[in-house]
């Protein structure tokens, strides 16, 4: 983690309660102004004692003299991350420390942060941190620190600020990859973590073996057999180097957000896990994104030591409030791919005229390569639908949602019609989904 001291100043304010002992006090000095006018000099000089009160108590708080703010280089979209704040404070003089920090937006919470630091058992310091969730990738800085505490009579605070430069890079969320389940199942799969020639599938020869009762007759190698006078069966082994491209739709209806996160993160958090399963199945990997124009392009990655290149391609996707131009991008991805590879495009649309030429787009692409539509199932149209209609207003917007979601399925029909595999899913189960799509896939031999 970073470590930053932060230039200060020693101000002395005044706490609320304060401001409320103030406010208390000024309509009994107008009460007495009113009713005595020769005692109008009690209100100030009872001003100027509780003025007088506030800087001893904001004396008697000391100074502090120690002040670190500590910011983790690095994390991930939607992951916990931790700011802290750590501070030395005379002890025994202070009723209550505070810390405040500004960041980019991107870290979530609207870019402002308080709250309380404690001490820390045997030790001289006081210490507190927030929890941030970033809501979307880049780079992040931490712009601004605050730390108060107040004096014993919480009268008075010394309050010292100062800038920061630190920055966290967000990178994609990889907590699916490095799940248990998920290093488990490779580990158990045929196509995990030891390589190993699987006989019986696939298209790619391996040997001849003899026909047995009960294996596929389609096997059977008949001019083999007809040489050796014995029915043979050929063993064939499962294709490997397959090409994979996951591609991003990185416009406007991606960038909306889905539970609390933009839907391209979602996407982002999908392809990767599922990428990284393809690298450990002796798949060539690559990533593809577009708005207005190709944005990102990355070459093949063979090796799952690689897998960190497509997470820094992954980093890079942009986040556009323009409509994306799938003419432009899939007629591009079409012309720098050499021969036929499985295309995982992650898209979303709000109505069927916005999708013609997403479609269109896409039907030129399925003449060469096979491709899988993934989209996010958007929850809240199901919300509006399924409402009770106890209203005229709630009538319309239900009818309404019933409309969209009725001219969404029409676009997903025709993409199934067109030879297009789709898959609709909450955000949450759309990585699983891909992954026993893509085996069902490369058992099928489709690709090659």
């Amino acid at each position: 983690m970073k470590l930053r001291e932060i230039s200060w100043s020693l101000p002395i304010v005044p706490t609320e309660l304060t401001a409320w002992l103030a406010a208390g006090f000024a309509p009994i000095a107008v009460v007495i102004a009113a009713v005595v006018p020769g005692l109008w000099i009690i209100a100030p000089i009872a001003a100027l004692a509780l003025l007088a009160l506030v800087v001893l108590d904001g004396m008697l708080a000391g100074k502090r003299s120690d002040w670190r703010i500590f910011v983790p280089a690095d994390t991930e979209v939607g992951q916990p991350t931790e700011l802290s704040m750590q501070a030395k404070l005379p002890s025994g003089s202070i009723s209550k420390v505070e810390g405040a920090l500004e960041f980019d937006p991107r870290l979530g919470d609207k870019g402002v942060a308080r709250f309380r630091l404690n001490p820390v058992e045997f030790e001289e310091h006081v210490r507190g941190s927030h929890i941030a969730h970033p809501t979307r990738r880049g780079t992040a800085k931490v712009t601004r620190a605050w730390l108060r505490w107040t004096g014993p009579l919480g009268l008075g605070s010394r309050q010292i600020s100062g800038s920061l430069t630190d920055e966290v890079r967000i990178w994609p969320d990889l907590s699916p990859v490095r799940s248990r389940e998920l290093q488990t199942f490779l580990r158990d799969a045929q196509t995990g973590l030891i390589a190993r020639r699987i006989r019986g599938e696939g298209t790619q020869f391996e040997a001849l073996s003899e026909y047995e009762a009960g294996m596929d007759r389609r096997r059977i190698d008949w001019k083999a057999s007809a040489r050796h006078n014995h029915l043979y069966a050929r063993e064939n082994e499962s294709e490997r180097n397959n090409q994979i491209v996951f591609a991003f739709d990185c416009g406007q209806a991606m960038c909306e957000p889905v539970d609390g996160m933009p839907r391209i993160d979602r996407a982002v958090s999908a392809a990767l896990t599922c990428g990284y399963v393809a690298l450990k199945g002796g798949d060539k990997v690559s990533l593809f994104g577009f708005g207005q124009r190709p944005q990102v392009m990355t070459p093949f990655v063979s090796d799952a030591r690689a897998f960190h290149r497509l997470q820094s391609a992954a980093a890079g996707l942009d986040y556009t409030a323009n409509e994306p131009n799938f003419t432009l991008a899939l007629a591009t991805l079409t012309a720098k791919l050499k021969r036929r590879s499985l295309i995982v495009l992650f898209s979303d649309f709000t109505d069927p005229t916005a999708a013609e030429m997403m479609v269109e787009s896409i039907g030129r692409l399925v003449d060469k390569h096979l491709v899988l539509f993934v989209t996010i199932a958007d929850s809240e149209l199901e919300t509006f639908v399924g409402e009770e209609p106890g209203d005229i207003a709630t009538l319309a917007r239900s009818v309404t949602a019933d409309t969209l979601a009725h001219q969404r399925s029409i676009v997903l029909q025709r993409l199934r019609r067109m030879g297009v595999d789709v898959i609709e899913a909450p955000w949450d189960k759309i990585g699983y989904q891909l992954i026993d799509r893509y085996f069902i896939i490369k058992g099928s031999e489709a690709i090659g």
